[in-house]
């Protein structure tokens, strides 16, 4: 059963801080997440926080730097190379789709893990790709030359459009490469990416559940962590080492730049870098924005998903199969559902709105009076005056978004629609039947990791909440049917999963062949789709697409005039999935109090939260066999093997997997998760309490070397100091 996590009791209230204009800045060096590319310039802060190697070498355009071993792992976490023959290593959790596409009750990977003896066992994993960022430049210039900041939105985009659709092309014509431009701090600055992406990526390593999600929801977001969370991959390129299709006769990767294993270790204090592709912050925002957020947005969400996984997960514990089929879903919601609870927390007990509005106060004074920009005076009046009046349009998207849409058969009703669509539009029979055929294909996928009956208990589960709670935005079909039905909403589930044709994949591919409107039109999952989405559309979608649109406006403006404000120095532009580097230091945490505080966890701990009756605590026999007989080989550490470590770092979704580096660029450890103290950091920093968690590499090699028996894979590695003779299986 799911639980919403009880605050900390014993967690202190913070204090209240002077607030400055540099309430966003990077005064501490910990604090921002840097583009790699503009240390060239400024590179005094992370050189005096303890960085050890030249600037030049963290990130270069030449093909030498180590931005060449810092990929995109997929389209939402990040991966490093780690040997010159294309091995990748990342996060547990963010293979695990990949892994679920090839895992089976036969081939059971998440009980039993997977381990490549020889290149040849390597799986492929269709769909999954790795990007290299191979430079970054700042075309700012070329972008917004001649573009005055109040230029009508729609004119603005259109000529931004258009140089950006040339530029492009111009650098993809010299490079040779993908070349991608992306716009930075609200479209004030724009950098392009050139970029190859490899399409041919294996599996090469992956632990059981029982090591890679050891502790589960509980521990998720959580410090003390003992989680072994990590995979591992391998790049395939052609003849020429360019990215190509899978083709059994591609080679692995070749590479000179691969990061270096450090196997000395660290200390609390010592210098940390996490570089990766973090996701998405949102530092800069008002105030208002600030509290549709932590008071509507995540609330809908945490409730929503309670519910939602209190069902999934009582089904999967009954049934291997349901758990097979949604052990990568299921993850993926729990995620997001145990960090909203932390932001949420970390946002009140900081009083962070508050800060926030003692900021904007300073700001309007410099506004006032400064004539940089006359627009800026009116800034915040307007972006408040739009925010104050959505709240209600917000919270009923979120519970349409959640509550309804997060049900599988609704979701599925766009299926229908598309299909509606096909045959209304007239189509010859060979091409209607030929278009119905390649829309049926994308529901394998579906039903491959769909279960109606799990699904129907999420109906009777979220329905009610979004009826309940959102009256003003209740369709009137649904009140309707939920009348017809008695009130009951097991009843009216009942008749939903026996007639409609999305919980029956044979019933669903018959329309596809037979294309019947009247069936469509007649079919449960398409009349609540359509009756939600028409409501939607008709009350909600084109008023918040109107607040949206001025708020992109404002919000660049307000922007603008933070960094006019700044002298441009003292900001950092917010992540948006684009190569960045943070840095801090080791750095404990003490959620508890005292008593509490580390900076390390061992294999020690782990064994104690071993308990068999509780499955995401249930630790292999073969992991304890190794701990009782201390069987740790090399990667013993005072008689134990580490685990894993907490610093300072300021991190985001999307640094899942990301190198965690000491001041000499080598690799210590991978970056897998915040603690939930701290999970704040996507709005508002506070170094007390922000902390990035990270996997020990000790701990990598050992389950890799002493559990999976997988040591060939140590040879292709480079190690500082050199380890001891490998003594393991052979690679065929």
């Amino acid at each position: 059963m799911i639980k919403i996590y009880i605050n900390r009791s014993n967690l202190l209230e913070l204090a209240f801080t002077v607030l400055s204009f540099g309430l966003f800045s990077t005064s501490s060096a910990k604090e921002g997440m840097k583009i790699p590319a503009t240390f060239e310039k400024n590179s005094s802060d992370i050189i005096s926080a303890g960085l050890d190697i030249p600037i030049n070498k963290l990130y270069n355009s030449d093909g030498t730097g180590l931005n060449n071993a810092v990929v995109l792992f997929g389209r939402g976490c990040t991966g490093e190379i780690i040997s010159p023959e294309g091995l990748l290593l990342t996060n547990h959790h963010c293979g695990y789709g990949s892994v679920q596409g090839l895992s089976s009750t036969q081939n059971d990977y998440f009980a039993k893990g997977y381990w490549a003896m020889s290149n040849k066992e390597e799986l492929p994993c269709p769909g999954l790709t790795v990007t290299f960022v191979r430079s970054m430049e700042d075309v700012t210039d070329r972008i917004l030359n001649g573009i005055d900041d109040e230029m009508p939105e729609s004119h603005r985009d259109s000529i931004i459009s258009i140089r950006i659709k040339n530029l492009e092309k111009g650098f993809r014509f010299t490079t040779k490469k993908d070349a991608t431009i992306r716009a930075f701090a609200n479209g004030n600055q724009y950098w392009v990416i050139i970029s190859e992406t490899y399409r041919d990526i294996r599996l090469v390593a992956f632990p059981p559940n029982g090591i890679g999600a050891f502790g589960g929801d509980t521990d998720n977001w959580m410090w003390p962590r003992h989680t072994g969370d990590f995979s591992v991959f391998r790049v395939y390129a052609n003849d020429n080492n360019l990215p190509a299709d899978y083709d059994a006769k591609n080679k692995p990767y070749q590479t000179k730049q691969f990061l270096t294993i450090n196997t000395s270790g660290y200390k609390e204090g010592d210098f940390t870098m996490v570089y990766g592709f973090p996701g998405t912050t949102q530092e800069y925002i008002t105030s208002l924005q600030l509290d549709q957020i932590n008071k509507i947005i995540d609330p809908i969400r945490i409730e929503s998903r309670t519910k939602k996984l209190n069902e999934w997960s009582n089904n999967m514990n009954n049934d291997r199969n349901v758990f097979l089929k949604y052990t990568s879903k299921r993850a993926s919601i729990a995620n997001g559902w145990k960090k909203w609870q932390g932001e949420v927390r970390g946002l009140t007990l900081n009083n962070v709105s508050e800060k926030k509005r003692a900021f904007e106060h300073k700001f309007q004074d410099w506004a006032n009076t400064d004539t940089a920009l006359p627009y800026a005076k009116n800034l915040l009046a307007n972006i408040h005056a739009k925010s104050s009046s959505r709240d209600a349009l917000i919270a009923a998207n979120e519970y349409i978004r959640e509550s309804v849409l997060g049900i599988e058969l609704i979701q599925q009703g766009a299926e229908l629609n598309r299909m509606l669509k096909c045959i209304d539009a007239g189509l010859p029979q060979e091409k209607l039947n030929d278009t119905l055929s390649k829309i049926s294909k994308n529901w394998y996928a579906f039903f491959k990791n769909y279960d109606a009956a799990n699904d129907k208990d999420v109906f009777v589960a979220l329905m009610p909440l979004f009826v309940e709670k959102n009256k003003q935005f209740v369709p009137q079909y649904y009140n309707d049917e939920l009348a017809r039905f008695g009130k009951s909403y097991a009843a009216w589930a009942d008749f939903v999963y026996e007639k409609s044709a999305v919980a029956s994949d044979k019933k669903l591919y018959d329309i596809a062949t037979n294309p019947d409107r009247k069936k469509i039109t007649n079919d449960p999952s398409w009349k609540l789709y359509n009756a939600i989405i028409t409501l939607r559309d008709k009350k909600i979608t084109a008023s918040l697409n109107a607040y949206n649109d001025s708020l992109i406006r404002l919000n660049r403006l307000y922007m603008k005039a933070q960094m006019v404000k700044s002298k441009y120095e003292s900001l950092y532009p917010d992540a948006n999935s684009t190569l960045r580097i943070a840095y801090g230091h080791v750095k404990g945490l003490d959620p508890e109090g005292p008593s509490g505080y580390a900076f390390q966890t061992t294999l020690d701990e782990a064994v104690v939260k071993n308990n068999p009756s509780i499955p995401e605590f249930t630790m292999p026999d073969k992991l304890r066999t190794l701990f009782n007989t201390k069987n740790y080989g090399r990667w013993a550490q005072n008689g134990t093997v580490p685990i894993a470590f907490i610093a300072d770092n300021h991190t985001s979704g999307g640094n899942s997997g990301s190198p965690v580096l000491n001041a000499k660029g080598e690799l210590i450890g991978t970056n897998f998760d915040r603690a939930w103290e701290g999970t704040m950091s996507d709005y508002y920093f506070d170094e007390k309490w922000c902390r990035n968690i990270s996997l020990d590499v000790r701990y990598t090699l050992f389950i890799i070397e002493k559990f999976g028996d997988a040591g060939w894979l140590l040879k292709e590695m480079k190690f500082t100091p050199e380890p001891k003779k490998i003594a393991t299986k052979k690679k065929a």
